[in-house]
């Protein structure tokens, strides 16, 4: 009896854990500041794991390029983006905190794996079939919560168009 209360306990603290994470990610997605990023030329689909586009963004070659010429970014893991009228994110500097940024700044978080700048999801799966419509992305949308955690939200194209 000992055990399967222990067993019910784990349960629920591990659904606890997962609901709490999801809605934080939910919050992000429908509160989070939206910033546009270009996304850099990548091999467009896997054909393994069926209609998939791998994404690469600009911004993550932006932030490899400055972390590699400026030896005091070594431990810095916020890029600090300036959001333009058209929503696009430029990036400004890198900074080991969240804060502090200016009203026109966002600050997003990033992590080092295997040498590489990741700044989220390195993926975007759409239904079967829809490849061509996808090819045309060029931005990814993504929210951006208080603690810069980005989210991918959408694609657009050329002219920011959501896709």
């Amino acid at each position: 009896m000992k055990r399967v209360s222990l067993i019910a306990v784990g349960v629920i603290l591990a659904l606890t854990v997962v609901n709490i994470n999801v809605a934080r990610y939910e919050n992000i997605l429908n509160k989070g500041a939206v910033v546009l990023l270009a996304l850099a030329p990548v091999d467009p689909r896997s054909l393994v794991q069926g209609d998939y586009m791998q994404l690469r963004f600009a911004l993550a070659e932006d932030i490899e390029a400055t972390r590699e010429n400026s030896p005091g970014n070594g431990h810095a893991r916020y890029a600090i983006l300036r959001v333009d009228d058209r929503g696009l994110g430029h990036l400004q500097r890198l900074q080991a905190a969240a804060k502090p940024v200016g009203s026109d700044e966002v600050a997003l978080r990033f992590h080092i794996k295997g040498g590489r700048v990741q700044l989220m999801t390195n993926a975007f799966f759409f239904e079967e079939g829809k490849g061509e419509h996808f090819a045309a992305a060029r931005y990814g949308e993504v929210r951006v919560g208080a603690d810069g955690t980005a989210l991918l939200s959408a694609l657009r194209d050329a002219d920011l168009a959501a896709l």
